[in-house]
């Protein structure tokens, strides 16, 4: 079961695969929603209250992806180290992942590379961007981790469970109609 996040849950979005600022550079989702399964739900609510404790809140860019939606990232991204390959299932399409970034005030802090920046430089640890942007990487991860996830070492602002493969892939289908 996939339940919705929304701005009622104290979190901000910016859902980049509803437009056409993305690795793909055309739209690939008709709305611009955010769900997850109940466990990653409450991990993600975690995050954002001990965030909350320091200042910070959580924008999120992508959460379930839908397998067909997996399918036009595969076809879009030459680089597969950044993209699950869809006939494995992924894990956003599971509803078990999240792409987001750390904000205060409102603002997006500085992370040193763009959400789905196809580049070494996104990945956490790396040297090559500000230190600014190193510390807050360091917080992002400090803080999801904290609330119980794993990260993606490529990519600053992917995280999952742990176990991702005990959930089933969901296709398009599954987003809810209607108003989130």
């Amino acid at each position: 079961m996939l339940l919705p996040l929304s701005e009622a849950d104290g979190l901000t979005f910016d859902i980049r695969y509803a437009t056409a600022d993305n690795l793909a550079g055309v739209p690939i989702y008709r709305r611009p929603v955010a769900l997850l399964v109940p466990e990653a739900r409450d991990k993600l609510f975690r995050a954002r209250d001990l965030a909350a404790a320091l200042g910070y809140g959580l924008c999120i860019f992508d959460a379930f992806r839908p397998i067909e939606a997996q399918w036009a990232l595969w076809h879009a991204v030459t680089d597969k180290r950044f993209v699950s390959d869809p006939r494995r299932g992924g894990v956003h399409p599971r509803g078990v992942a999240v792409d987001l970034t750390l904000t205060q005030g409102g603002v997006a802090l500085e992370m040193g590379t763009g959400f789905d920046a196809i580049t070494p430089d996104s990945a956490h640890g790396s040297l090559e961007v500000a230190p600014e942007a190193q510390r807050n990487r360091a917080l992002l991860l400090g803080l999801m981790t904290a609330a119980g996830w794993d990260c993606y070492l490529l990519e600053w602002w992917h995280y999952q469970l742990f176990e991702p493969r005990r959930y089933p892939v969901y296709a398009a289908s599954a987003v809810p109609a209607g108003p989130m």
